[in-house]
């Protein structure tokens, strides 16, 4: 420290123990107070907390060889991935972080379990980090029961696979493809003797995307595999490795689940949508006009109205609506210039098909998962 030649001997004296005892309480302060350091878990089931909202989870159940995963501020990364399982069988694991609950362990302040009825919308982001020397899956997880359960294995799996490196697959068999949320995704179904698993898997690598969880949901409803009496239990995301997998990082995950306001985005205020179905049919084959109507008191944006086409039909064009697959469970969905119901107004859109046998019409109609009826 500089001297202070122009005060008195014992006014420097004093001032210069006062800088230093300032000092030491400064470098004191610094010492208790270090950098946030990343948090490794390498326990099989081992788990931390991040973002004060999230749990991150090693879950290492298939393979006995190590794998650890390393926490950071806003996601985690695979840091350590030995050894590898046969590609036509299960993984080694699902290194991965949630929202909700998942064997008891449940993420702090959670909203989860809800039952779907009562959710308006669940959105979510993602943003993961790839690696090119490994076999794995990046995948998204939705877990649904028919209780709110928040231990053990519930009734259905939605898999959302952003990304497939190497020879696997999903559980089942491909049954078709599907637009969700703006995006065609192919669509597998099966059962894995646990559970049903329904999953939806890009074509291409997916990066980093903003959605609505509930609008897969809606898929399972529409299919038959879960009912809007059930409950969302968990939303997770991460990686099912095969073969290595260090480096597989999630950058960023965030989940809000939003409950109350007339069920899973129908059109509220305890009430019906209403729909109207025209026909004008011939030998082999016929078009339809359908009318849908919002009777809530709020805007239905992002309308999506889902019905199932008798045996034999299916739809070879379609206008003012998105709609997919072409038979069977399909889902009809608004443009840009038409993606919202206006309270007490309605959206007309029209299809063309053919059919073989006896022609019908559907036999029912939901609105963003609220039953219809015909007008």
């Amino acid at each position: 420290m500089r001297p202070l030649p122009h005060l008195p001997r014992a006014v420097r004296g004093a001032l210069g123990a006062l800088v230093t005892a300032f000092a030491t309480i400064a470098a004191l302060s610094t010492a208790t107070l270090p950098a946030r350091a990343d948090t490794t878990v390498c326990e099989q089931f081992g788990s931390t907390v991040v973002q004060g909202r999230y749990v991150v989870q090693n879950n290492r159940w298939g393979t006995n060889d190590p794998q650890c995963v390393t926490a950071t501020d806003t996601g985690f990364r695979v840091s350590r991935a030995d050894g590898s399982v046969p590609t036509n069988g299960a993984p080694k694991s699902y290194p991965s972080l949630f929202n909700g609950c998942h064997y008891t362990n449940c993420s702090p302040g959670t909203a989860l379990p809800a039952q779907l009825s009562s959710i308006s919308s669940a959105p979510s982001s993602i943003s993961y980090g790839y690696v090119g020397d490994a076999v794995y899956n990046a995948s998204y997880d939705i877990w649904l029961d028919p209780a709110p359960r928040t231990d053990g294995v519930n009734r259905t799996e939605i898999m959302i696979w952003f990304n497939k490196v190497g020879p696997i697959q999903p559980i089942g068999t491909q049954v078709g493809t599907a637009t969700v949320g703006g995006r065609t995704w192919q669509v597998w179904s099966g059962n894995n003797g646990a559970n049903d698993v329904l999953s939806f898997v890009a074509p291409s690598a997916i990066g980093s995307w903003s959605f609505d969880v509930m609008d897969f949901v809606r898929q399972a409803v529409i299919r038959g595999l879960a009912q809007n009496n059930w409950y969302l239990t968990s939303v997770q995301a991460g990686f099912e490795p095969w073969q290595n997998g260090t480096g597989l990082t999630v950058n960023s995950f965030s989940s809000t689940v939003n409950t109350g306001g007339g069920g899973p985005g129908g059109p509220g205020g305890g009430t019906t949508c209403e729909v109207a179905y025209t026909t004008n049919v011939w030998q082999g084959g016929f078009t339809a006009n359908v009318t849908a109507t919002n009777p809530g008191s709020a805007p239905l944006d992002g309308w999506r109205l889902a019905f199932t086409l008798p045996s034999g039909q299916s739809i070879t064009s379609a206008w003012n609506a998105s709609v997919s697959p072409s038979s069977g469970p399909v889902t009809a969905s608004g443009l840009a210039h038409n993606a919202s119901i206006s309270p007490g107004g309605s959206q007309t859109f029209g299809f063309q098909g053919t059919y073989s046998g006896v022609f019908a019409a559907p036999g029912g109609f939901s609105l963003n998962g609220t039953a219809c009826t015909r007008a």
